[in-house]
């Protein structure tokens, strides 16, 4: 028999009205959001529910709304008590600030520790931003190799990594604008079957956000960690936690660190886990699973909003 994990997404996830129809059904959910209001000093849960985007889309803000929005969720199917699958899992695995979702949801760190740190994670990310302007480009129908060779070629306009391994054939690069430009320019004579330079604030997991792990370190450091009650993968290693001491280390590494997501799936399914439930705003999670294991992918659930919770405890498998 098969095991269940969780999917949590990451930033980019977010969009106006999400989580207000799971709030207003389950008060199990509602109770997040006025808790992250009061952690926070702000009406998070009405820029969820009703924007503006401009704001909700700010790092600061769109980082604890979707940490908030997918526990919501959860809470929800919990709440339900319908079954073990989803309510109970076997393992976790988060994309970037989906780690903090994934190891709040397994005991390990506590929800209002999560709202704050995402909180300030965002703020210490944006202020990265503006002092090493960069962006990020994917490279679709590339390879690692080919990614390496292509950031390579592109040094000369300005610093680049390899940042985001999502999945086959989707690689995200990461660095100075200039150098995002000149791989955008060059990487299909590389090799490359299209290049997306990505709407985003600046070079995230990548070198120039270093200065963001370092404010972030010392939060980290001082933050009380609990034993894991199932397992999470850790994104910069694309493998478990081995012990909860290893929570601080690992989510400060993974500010300016490379996210590997496709070895982490990778590694959940090779330890025999074969259904995936992706809980929170969007289904990005879900198509990159699709890309990694077609028939493991397919069957994957998305959880985001009353209908899904429902349908989930009318199955029997929440």
């Amino acid at each position: 028999m098969g095991k269940t994990a969780l999917l949590f997404p990451g930033q980019g996830a977010q969009f106006v009205g999400m989580g207000k129809d799971v709030a207003d059904a389950f008060p199990e959910a509602k109770a997040l959001y006025d808790q992250a209001d009061a952690i926070l000093g702000f009406g998070l849960s009405s820029i969820c529910f009703g924007g503006p985007e401009d704001r909700l889309t700010r790092t600061d803000v769109s980082q604890p709304a979707i940490l908030v929005t997918s526990l919501a969720v959860l809470a929800a199917v919990r709440a339900t008590g319908a079954g073990p699958a989803v309510a109970r899992p076997e393992a976790a695995a988060g994309l970037s600030l989906g780690e903090y979702t994934a190891l709040v949801a397994a005991g390990a760190v506590a929800f209002d520790d999560a709202v704050r740190l995402t909180h300030l994670r965002g703020r210490f990310m944006q202020e990265a931003c503006n002092e090493a302007p960069g962006g990020m480009v994917s490279l679709l129908g590339v390879d690692e190799k080919g990614a390496e060779k292509i950031c390579q070629a592109a040094s000369d306009a300005g610093r680049i990594w390899p940042a985001n391994f999502n999945c086959p054939g989707q690689i995200v690069a990461s660095g100075e604008q200039a150098a995002c430009e000149r791989v955008a320019e060059m990487a299909e004579s590389m090799g490359a079957q299209r290049v997306v330079p990505l709407q985003v604030a600046g070079a995230f997991h990548s070198p120039l956000m270093t200065s963001a792990r370092e404010k972030l370190g010392p939060q980290l450091a001082a933050l009380a960690v609990r034993e894991l009650a199932f397992p999470v993968v850790a994104n910069v290693t694309g493998d478990y936690y081995t012990d909860a001491a290893q929570v601080p280390d690992l989510l400060a590494r993974q500010v300016d660190g490379a996210v590997r997501w496709q070895q982490g799936v990778e590694r959940l399914i090779a330890d025999g886990f074969d259904t995936f439930y992706e809980v929170g705003p969007g289904r990005v999670l879900t198509g990159l699973l699709k890309r990694i294991d077609r028939s493991i992918g397919r069957n994957a659930v998305t959880v985001g909003t009353v209908g899904d919770v429902q349908a989930l405890d009318r199955k029997g498998e929440a």
